[in-house]
């Protein structure tokens, strides 16, 4: 076979390191072993791992693009070593009939340099609606921002969603619960806490627990306990803000989030559960907002940026010994993608050639001044990171030894060709 490329490297490949040679062919991996020709090639240097996906990210594009917009808040990505990400659809016009999903697929389509999906919101009235293209669809059991929370779900309309057939993705924090514990004036991590029990969450688990939808994930697992109390057909996601931070850290409102950060003991439970591989999935819930939005602590808006250091800040936790690898490539690469249903996530023969090259001994403190977001301010400044040197995406590179190739090449999930589900 004639190749456009071939990358030689240390490939970590079916659970091993291996020297070995990958031969693609219009963005897909073709061929894999050694002395292979029949095209140009090109030597990574450092480890060779899958990309990133990101199933879970607020782009804020369109409607607030003052904190963040597809240029932006994908180049991010690239730069973490994310080559698709899914963006959720409370924007502050709601993505929640098929014309506003169109105009916003016509608007961020030209501006993103990596591969992305578009949810849809139920919003409890719209289930007749929601665009067929769809990559997902977002439901909030209880209010966050540009969200107003959704109570009972009539059966037809389950049925609908089901009809669908792309994943169900909930914010997991019971409404009742919120309104019962609602503090008037928050003033630091531990009041909003407060504010937000770990009850609310376990409340929400087990409503999305008893729902008859076929594809279920309840978005950025906070409290340790919600793991044992959701059914096993549901798919458990967790943020690295829930796993590497707590509300005893002096982060002010840049620490503020929805579901909050927990005590340390609850953070350090989860971390736990994480290593024990209970959780199916390692998203981001990247949120960013202005200096404005976070000046006082009690009317601040909720949300973390995080797309950018997913990723580094795990590879160094790998470095460190501390998470395996492999536990890595299955939460942020593989099953992200699966559950999605596109073929990324795997160094295998038809698979796209989305990966990664790492130097793990390159190990850098994160510099919220370096970051690309337009909103960089992070409470993971000054944690250590190991950042990919090289990424490629269907086979192209995209970033260049640290290095944005700029050329925009992003393409709508909807666009390629999917797995079967």
């Amino acid at each position: 076979m004639e190749y456009d490329i071939i990358y030689s490297g240390r490939f970590y490949f079916r659970g091993s390191y291996r020297d070995l040679e990958v031969g693609v062919k219009d963005g897909v991996i073709r061929g894999i072993g050694k002395a292979m020709t029949g095209g140009p090639r090109k030597t990574l240097e450092g480890a060779i791992l899958p990309a990133g996906t990101d199933i879970h990210v607020h782009f804020r594009d369109p409607g607030e693009t003052d904190k963040e917009d597809f240029i932006t808040g994908s180049t991010s990505a690239l730069f973490g070593g994310t080559t698709t990400v899914y963006d959720m659809p409370n924007n502050r016009i709601p993505v929640n009939n098929y014309s506003v999903f169109d105009d916003k697929l016509s608007i961020v389509k030209s501006k993103s340099f990596c591969d992305f999906g578009l949810y849809s919101l139920y919003d409890g009235r719209n289930a007749d609606v929601i665009s067929r293209k769809s990559s997902g669809i977002k439901i909030f059991l209880g209010g966050s921002t540009n969200a107003i929370p959704v109570g009972d779900i009539p059966h037809a309309d389950l049925e609908k969603i089901n009809a669908l057939q792309v994943p169900v993705v909930f914010h997991g924090e019971d409404s009742a619960c919120l309104s019962r514990h609602f503090i008037q004036e928050e003033h630091d991590l531990k009041e909003h806490d407060l504010a937000r029990p770990e009850e609310c969450e376990l409340e929400s688990a087990k409503v999305i627990s008893n729902l008859p939808l076929d594809r279920k994930i309840m978005a950025h697992v906070s409290s340790p306990g919600t793991v044992a109390s959701l059914a096993e057909n549901v798919k458990k996601e967790v943020t690295p803000h829930h796993l590497l931070l707590n509300n005893a850290m002096n982060l002010g409102s840049w620490g503020k989030v929805n579901p909050p950060l927990r005590k340390p003991e609850s953070q350090d439970a989860l971390m736990r559960q994480f290593r024990e591989g209970r959780f199916d999935v390692l998203s981001t819930d990247h949120a960013p907002h202005t200096e404005h939005d976070k000046e006082e602590f009690y009317q601040a808006s909720s949300g973390i940026p995080g797309v950018e250091t997913r990723l580094p800040l795990m590879l160094y936790l790998v470095s460190a010994k501390i998470i395996d690898l492999d536990l890595l490539i299955r939460t942020a690469s593989e099953n992200p993608a699966s559950i999605m249903g596109i073929r990324k996530g795997k160094i295998e023969p038809g698979f796209f050639a989305d990966f990664i090259a790492v130097k793990f001994s390159d190990i850098r403190r994160i510099n919220q001044d370096r970051l690309h977001s337009k909103s960089p301010i992070s409470p993971f400044h000054g944690f250590n990171a190991v950042f990919p040197i090289t990424v490629i995406m269907r086979g192209e590179t995209v970033i260049d030894k640290y290095e944005l190739v700029e050329d925009r090449r992003g393409i709508f999930t909807g666009d390629l060709e999917t797995v079967e589900r």
